[in-house]
């Protein structure tokens, strides 16, 4: 019996050629031709190697299927058959989507220069010679695309992949003029709201070189305190942006969901993948903002976001505004400091004196209830895309990385007892979940998702914003790399109270520096309704104007 596979391309035709049954070997590496012009070499190209009896065993059990030797060899033909349409597919990418990798230079800070551990890479790619951020540098957070610069993702598992193209925000603050510098260091797969997992070491808080500086975008966040960058891009998928800012003691403003798209960003969970500016100041993440923010026709998560102005209204003040204090975003029970509180309090008395009003606003289940539901969606969710998906997943239109699908796909099980502990519970309890609980439990969170969105929107009736810690403690020590398990994980994951809440329903926030305790800075957030980020953004400048110049970190 013979089977016919693609081959190749010859003048835009796919090349049909025969191809006896199941080859034992996997295909060597083929060089493939791109649009382009230029090769470029993709591993199995043209040739997907055909499973062999035990793996078809292996996928049997899993189902709980029993099968004879007959329906075993049936079903092996039948999947012969259908992996040459895989062929066929390799063979059109290779020929129509594939991009060359462009060469550009790049090498590893030395560690003298390197001695809060925040670079990952550097790098120095001008952008165009004029626009918003003509003459700024950026660095780049490193789960972020940046082509022909490595990406590690705070991981062994990811480290040495080299992407052949920019992320959209990438693209957008090149075009508007920025130089990127870099790629910061983020923590092992962002699953981290500290900043010791990271497979290239911690990342030390510039306040306090023994204590952490937030995460997962520690990196970013320690080269703009330190003031070796302007500005950064930064994600967040449980606080990820504004945690770190809040512990180095800068500015960090978290979208709304989907308003910058996070195309060639490596993802967790789709639902509260976002990616934001970071910088000294508010009006550099305004600028910023303006810059990355809207549709880009790729990114599956966006549904045409509003044109966004936040420069533009950034100066108009608090006269007028009503700000809630959050009830639950303060006193929280064994977590929340009293001086963190009371810094923060004292901010929001501030703006009260602009011409603001304050009143307390209550959301019953900000507190518990919303963390329970983000740890439902993260944990599931995190395990099924981005570990069992590899990033990506399936199953939604848009944009996919099938190169750092596979590379990932490959590394993350060759390098598997290098990653965190915080991945690995995860992976761990994640997998248990989704085969012994069927996925309901996601689901379930999913579904209890716009009742806590409906809560937000009611105090929302009553204030313009509400108000809170960003942190509701001040940064604390480093964990060693070898602690044990359960202090390692909690060390990790204890500080998202007030920040994992806006991941799930996507309400804009900005963390911004409201003083110092016993040396080390504290952060208030403020959040606005949904596609209202030029809101919080101008309550934070208004705040930012009359505080006057944050104070710079000692290690500076």
């Amino acid at each position: 019996m013979e089977h016919r596979v693609a081959t190749g391309m010859d003048n835009g035709v796919l090349r049909i050629e025969p191809r006896p049954v199941h080859p034992a070997q996997a295909a060597p590496v083929s060089a493939c031709p791109t649009s382009g012009g230029s090769y470029r070499y993709l591993e199995n190209t043209m040739s997907v190697k055909r499973p062999s009896k035990a793996d078809f065993l292996i996928a049997a059990q899993n189902h709980g299927y029993d099968l004879s030797d007959s329906q075993m060899a049936s079903f092996l033909s039948l999947a012969d058959e259908t992996l040459g349409s895989y062929e066929a597919v390799d063979a059109l990418y290779a020929a129509h989507v594939a991009q060359p990798t462009p060469v550009r230079e790049h090498s590893k800070p030395a560690d003298a220069e390197n001695l809060h551990g925040a670079w990952y890479v550097k790098t120095h790619i001008a952008g165009a010679p004029s626009g918003p951020l003509a003459g700024r540098t950026v660095v780049i957070k490193d789960n972020v695309s940046v082509a022909g610069v490595p990406m590690a993702n705070g991981s062994l598992s990811l480290d040495g992949y080299v992407p052949s193209e920019d992320a959209t925000v990438v693209k957008r603050l090149l075009a508007a003029g920025a130089t990127v510098v870099g790629k910061s260091v983020c923590e092992d797969l962002c699953f981290s709201g500290a900043s010791f997992t990271s497979a290239s070491g911690a990342v030390k808080n510039p306040w306090d070189l023994t204590r952490n500086a937030g995460g997962s975008s520690s990196g970013s966040a320690v080269l703009v305190s330190l003031q070796e960058v302007d500005m950064a891009i930064g994600g967040d998928q449980g606080g990820s942006i504004r945690m770190p800012s809040a512990w180095s003691g800068i500015v960090g403003h978290k979208p709304t969901y989907s308003l910058v798209p996070y195309t060639g960003a490596f993802p967790i969970e789709r639902t509260i993948d976002h990616v934001g500016p970071m910088a000294n100041n508010v009006r550099d993440c305004a600028v910023m903002l303006d810059v990355i923010a809207g549709a880009d026709g790729l990114d599956s998560r966006q549904k045409n976001p509003p044109a966004v102005s936040c420069v533009a209204t950034l100066d108009q003040g608090v006269a007028g505004l009503k700000i809630g204090l959050l009830r639950e975003g303060f006193a929280i029970p064994g977590m929340s400091e009293p001086q963190v509180d009371a810094l923060v309090k004292a901010a929001v008395a501030q703006l009260e004196s602009l011409g603001a009003t304050v009143g307390e606003a209550s959301v019953p289940w900000h507190h518990g209830v919303a963390l329970d539901m983000w740890n439902v969606i993260a944990t599931d969710g995190a395990a099924y895309q981005m570990l069992q998906g590899n990033g990506y997943g399936m199953n939604v239109d848009g944009y996919y990385d099938p190169e750092i699908m596979s590379y990932f796909g490959a590394k993350r099980r060759e390098h598997a007892n290098t990653l965190s502990s915080s991945v690995r519970a995860v992976a761990l309890t994640g997998h248990y979940s989704l085969n012994n609980l069927h996925g309901a439990y996601y689901a379930k969170a999913r579904m209890l998702v716009p009742e806590l969105t409906r809560q937000y929107d009611e105090a929302f009736k009553d204030f313009d914003v509400l108000v809170m810690p960003t942190m509701p403690f001040v940064a604390t020590p480093l964990t060693a790399a070898d602690a044990p398990i359960e202090e390692y994980v909690h060390s990790a994951l204890n500080m998202l109270a007030n920040t994992a809440p806006f991941d799930l329903t996507g309400h804009p926030a900005t963390s911004i520096p409201a003083g110092l305790a016993d040396g080390l800075p504290v952060a208030m957030m403020i959040v606005a309704p949904r596609f209202q980020d030029a809101l919080a953004l101008r309550v934070a400048q208004a705040y930012e104007q009359v505080r006057g110049v944050f104070p710079r970190p000692p290690q500076a």
